[in-house]
C-alpha cells in the first residue's frame, strides 16, 4: 500500500508539472481557492511572459504579412500542429526515462528516431494540408497554401527533435523533465515555428 501510495504521489507531481502546475499534496475540493490560483499563476506568468517571444518574431516580419496577408490566417495552424508535435514526442519521452527505458546517454538514437518520425508526419501532413486547402480554399493563392504546406512539415520536424531535447536536456541539468512537457515545449515551439513560417514565405511568396 505504501508502495503504491508513493507512485501515485509520484505520478500526481509528475501531471501537475506537465500542465504547468506547482505541486500540491492536497485533494482538489478540499485546496482554497486562493491556493489554487496561487499554484497556477506562477507558471502563467512565466508562458506569458515567454509567449511576448513570439509576438516580438510576428512584429519583426510585418513587412511579410504586409505583403501576403493571407498568410496570417494560417498562423494559429501552424504553431498549433507544432505544440502537438512537440508535446507528442515530450511525453513520450518522459514516460521512457521515468520507466528507466531512455537515459541521457541515449539522446542521438533518440533524437535520430524522432526526426525519422518528424519526417514521415511532416510529409503527410504537409500533403494533407495542401490538398485540404486546394479543395476547400481554392480562393486561397497556392503559394501561400505551398508555404503553410511546406512549412508545416518542416515544423513538425523541428518539434519532434525539441520534445525529444528539451526533456533529456532537463534531466542532464538535474531538473524534472516533467517541465519541458505540455504549455512550456508548446510556446518554444511556437516561436520556432513562426521562424520557421516566416522565413520560408520569404524564399516561396517574396
Amino acid at each position: 500500500d505504501d508502495i503504491v501510495d508513493v507512485i501515485d504521489e509520484e505520478t500526481t507531481e509528475d501531471m501537475e508539472k506537465m500542465a504547468a502546475l506547482l505541486p500540491s499534496d492536497e485533494e482538489y475540493l478540499k485546496t482554497p481557492v486562493t491556493k489554487l490560483a496561487r499554484n497556477r499563476i506562477v507558471w502563467l506568468c512565466v508562458l506569458m511572459i515567454s509567449g511576448t517571444l513570439s509576438s516580438a518574431i510576428i512584429s519583426g516580419y510585418d513587412a511579410i504579412l504586409s505583403q501576403a496577408v493571407q498568410l496570417a490566417a494560417f498562423i494559429p495552424v501552424l504553431t498549433g500542429t507544432g505544440g502537438n508535435a512537440g508535446s507528442q514526442t515530450s511525453a513520450t519521452i518522459i514516460r521512457g526515462m521515468s520507466l528507466g527505458d531512455i537515459r541521457p546517454r541515449d539522446i542521438l538514437r533518440v533524437m535520430g528516431k524522432e526526426i525519422q518520425v518528424g519526417m514521415i508526419c511532416g510529409v503527410l501532413l504537409a500533403a494533407l494540408n495542401f490538398v485540404k486547402q486546394t479543395i476547400f480554399s481554392p480562393s486561397t493563392d497556392i503559394m501561400v497554401d505551398l508555404t503553410v504546406s511546406v512549412s508545416m512539415g518542416f515544423v513538425v520536424v523541428v518539434a519532434k527533435a525539441m520534445g525529444c531535447v528539451l526533456p533529456i536536456g532537463a534531466k542532464v541539468c538535474k531538473l524534472d523533465p516533467a517541465i519541458m512537457a505540455g504549455p512550456l515545449i508548446t510556446t518554444v515551439v511556437d516561436a520556432v515555428a513562426l521562424v520557421i513560417f516566416f522565413n520560408v514565405a520569404q524564399w516561396l511568396v517574396l
